[in-house]
């Protein structure tokens, strides 16, 4: 069995998309019993948050798993398996450990370093044991891969480097001011009292600001959060709870509003934006016309060609996944991009005849790579540029009501973005704020720490894969020991017991001394690359019978189980 990951995040697909496919919690569950119900899985695991959808499995055919993997994305998703395809990504065995790894550290992140991403692994790990689907694999794996974004934020500076959703969203809105000095005395309404509410809520009660009210679905809830939020010791806010349909008129009262719930359609609309925004200064909404630049011409979708030497690492024919796209090399650094540009100018396969492709049919997108290589080289990633620009010499009014959207699907209607009087920064501004975010120093010793830890995890897993046959030849040894023991019993009955104990301790000896040196030996050639087949070796050299090494691994995956937090 292999680990697999398929999904995509803000770095494959356009918020739009990553909207369309966001998952209920009930979806999550759903999906998850799915893919272990599913031939080639056999564990399963399901990382959704607010800009990424990832769907782990332990399988054992990669490209029968990639298949259903993807499958089972798009139905549970609802965004059909054609459209969802060219935005999804996979990884593969070591590949997909240094994923999660990279993840659980923030590297992945819209804001490089944010740390919350460390609770929704653990959430997913939760759910997972929860339904059973996480076995030995998932388990070590997201464990080790707390472990890891745990060291990354105490042994370096990688919070430097960003930080959470919430507080690079606040500064967004404040627009270069600093963030406590243009929250003091504000009046802010938070919707939602989940744990990116409460966390904007704290965020904002340590900013200063004045007041606080918290509407939320289930008043009990936002009361609670309200209370949390008036005895704090730290802060002077004054906070109240509200029920949702008190919403419109406390958004009139309101300077900024943040909102994150878990609904499938939109909390505020232009509409009642627009209407807080009349009701705060007493005149009409204008709208803002901007100017809406040409819609880039979609690029084809590919399969993959046979070329191992893709930058990508996606060795494996898959129909309908592209790796030369603009959507497969969205957020790659620089060199790395140069690098996937050049594999693409090399490029000798005909797509339209055999699935492959041809310099001439690749001419287009070599270009297009090309021009974003360039542009990498000189902002350090591609720049995204998914709202339209203002008309030059514009000067837009200064803001009546601040408006925070930090939910996926959104929750606050994006054509507030063309209301005058209104800032609105939510996800997706957000990921063209991040692109320019600067990177720290620490990135390049996290990156280290993540190789570290993603060569020790593999050690350690392929040193596992072999135990149940070093065991299972152990105990092959001592039933031979004890077989031989029960012969010389009967052939020699006059032995006493001191005799027939030395006798014993000597068998024994003799046996540990043979297996010694060879079991060291085949556990540290099992722990490196390309390791696996010692363990065949072994059984086959030794006629060991595969139900006992079988036996030997369910007992040892039980003891595990047991042994596990929940």
């Amino acid at each position: 069995m292999s680990l697999l990951v398929v999904g995509l995040s803000h770095r494959s697909a356009p918020v739009s998309v990553l909207e369309r496919a966001a998952l209920t919690t009930d979806a999550q569950v759903k999906l998850v019993q799915d893919t272990v119900a599913a031939e080639p899985a056999a564990e399963a695991a399901v990382l959704a948050t607010c800009n990424r959808i990832e769907l782990y499995a332990d399988v054992d055919k990669f490209h029968a798993g990639v298949a259903e993997l993807s499958t089972l994305l798009a139905q549970h998703s609802g965004v059909g398996l054609d459209e969802l395809t060219p935005y999804l990504y996979v990884h593969y065995e070591d590949r997909a450990v240094h994923h999660l790894f990279s993840v659980a550290c923030g590297l992945d992140s819209m804001v490089v370093g944010e740390g919350q991403i460390l609770g929704q692994i653990k959430d997913s790990l939760a759910r997972a044991q929860e339904l059973h689907s996480a076995g030995r694999l998932m388990n070590d794996l997201f464990q080790q891969g707390l472990r890891v974004g745990k060291r990354a934020h105490s042994e370096t500076g990688i919070d430097r480097a960003g930080q959470s959703l919430v507080t690079f969203g606040l500064e967004q809105l404040a627009a270069g001011t600093d963030v406590e000095t243009w929250a003091k005395g504000k009046k802010a309404l938070v919707i939602g009292a989940g744990s990116m509410s409460s966390l904007a809520a704290a965020t904002l009660a340590r900013a200063g600001v004045a007041e606080i009210v918290v509407a939320n679905r289930t008043l009990d809830r936002a009361q609670r959060l309200a209370q949390i939020l008036n005895e704090g010791d730290d802060t002077h806010v004054t906070a109240r709870a509200v029920p949702m349909d008190a919403v419109p008129g406390e958004l009139t009262r309101a300077d900024l509003a943040v909102s994150c719930t878990g609904a499938t359609g939109l909390v505020l609309t232009a509409d009642a934006v627009a209407a807080a925004v009349e009701g705060r200064t007493g005149e009409p909404v204008a709208e803002i016309d901007v100017a809406v630049p040409a819609a880039p011409k979609p690029l084809p979708a590919a399969g993959l060609g046979a070329d191992e030497n893709c930058p990508l690492d996606l060795t494996a024919a898959q129909s309908g996944f592209s790796v030369m796209g603009e959507a497969a090399v969205a957020g790659m650094a620089a060199a790395e991009l140069e690098q996937h540009a050049a594999w693409v100018d090399n490029g000798t396969v005909d797509i339209r005849e055999t699935g492959r492709r041809t310099p001439e049919n690749l001419e287009a997108e070599a270009e297009l790579i090309g021009a974003l290589a360039a542009a990498a080289t000189r902002v350090g990633r591609i720049p995204e540029r998914r709202r339209p620009e203002p008309v030059a010499g514009f000067v837009r009014p200064a803001p009546a009501l601040f408006l925070l959207d930090l939910a996926m699907p959104r929750d606050i209607d994006a054509a507030a973005h063309r209301l005058a009087g209104v800032r609105l920064v939510d996800i997706e501004s957000l990921a063209e704020a991040s692109a320019d975010a600067p990177m720290a120093a620490d990135v390049d010793q996290v990156r280290r720490i993540v190789s570290d830890e993603v060569a020790a995890f593999g050690a350690a897993q392929r040193a596992a894969h072999i135990t149940p046959t070093v065991v299972a030849l152990r105990t092959m040894a001592a039933d031979v020991v004890a077989g031989e023991i029960a012969r010389l019993d009967g052939r020699l009955p006059d032995l006493d017991e001191r005799q027939r104990g030395e006798i014993r301790q000597a068998v024994h000896r003799v046996v540990d001394k043979l297996l010694h040196a060879p079991t060291v030996r085949v556990k540290q050639l099992a722990a490196e690359p390309g390791g696996a087949g010692y363990a065949d070796a072994l059984r086959t050299l030794f006629d060991l019978d595969p139900e006992t090494v079988a036996a030997v691994s369910r007992a040892v995956d039980s003891t595990d189980e047991k042994d596990r937090p929940a």
